[in-house]
């Protein structure tokens, strides 16, 4: 049941996620039956898949905030599943994106804004910082689910190869949200069971958890690890190797 104070409009998925859905299942599509440019058709379904993804990750952050007791989320519009109405845009959004494009790797967002003294103790407060890299690890298992079980990969070859990326960037996003830097989800998940120099501590570091996210990832070592292991993760949900390099190779159609 809803709150009686909040409208049922808040909890309406937004025109523009709408938007997105019909674009990823039109490039779907498109794919599919081989119509038009397979490039473009690629990029269409990645970039609109990454976003339906980003989507969901902030709005599995606040509906738990939500059942959690913090009501506000849904007067911030961030239950309508509308990307314009997260905190960083910048960070949520055009960021991931640009990233996914230039280097094929699926960055975390910036999580929604949520009133931690509304919720219902330190537990819901690590669920609500992990529901985000759930919903990542949801969408990977949903979209490796067809090459567990065997499908025919050189039917539909370009469907198949932008799913398989589309999975790759889920995975990326899943292992980079769960790091345990402050500022993303990972750090906050356990920020809450520190003590409190501790807190303070990852308080002044949050700001600049990108940046030290980059840096990490930067760093060749930790960058070769990293990837060693999505590359683990991959082949044991059975995507095919190198079929999300073809699928990322068809994404940037421009090269």
């Amino acid at each position: 049941m809803y709150q009686v104070n909040v409208p049922r409009a808040a909890f309406r998925p937004s025109a523009i996620f709408l938007a997105i859905v019909a674009l990823f299942a039109t490039a779907g599509v498109m794919l599919w039956m081989g119509f038009g440019h397979s490039g473009i058709n690629v990029f269409l379904f990645v970039v609109a898949g990454w976003l339906v993804s980003l989507c969901l990750h902030e709005y599995a952050h606040a509906l738990t905030a939500y059942r959690g007791g913090d009501h506000g989320v849904a007067g911030r519009g961030y239950l309508t599943l509308n990307p314009l109405k997260y905190s960083h845009v910048l960070l949520s959004v055009i960021l991931p994106v640009l990233f996914v494009i230039l280097g094929g790797i699926g960055l975390p967002g910036g999580a929604v804004w949520v009133d931690k003294h509304r919720l219902r103790g330190k537990g819901w407060d690590s669920f609500v910082s992990f529901a985000g890299p759930a919903m990542n690890i949801l969408f990977a298992l949903v979209l490796t689910v067809p090459f567990a079980i065997g499908v025919d990969l050189d039917a539909h070859f370009e469907f198949w190869a932008a799913v398989a990326f589309l999975a790759f960037l889920q995975i990326t996003a899943s292992l980079l949200n769960l790091l345990p830097i402050p500022g993303i989800d990972g750090g906050n998940l356990v920020e809450p069971w520190l003590p409190p120099d501790w807190q303070r501590g990852f308080a002044k570091v949050a700001p600049f958890g990108f940046l030290l996210l980059f840096a990490l990832l930067w760093e060749p070592r930790i960058n070769r690890l990293f990837f060693n292991v999505v590359f683990g993760i991959s082949n044991a949900l059975g995507l095919p190797e190198g079929l999300y390099g073809d699928g990322f190779r068809l994404f940037r159609f421009w090269l």
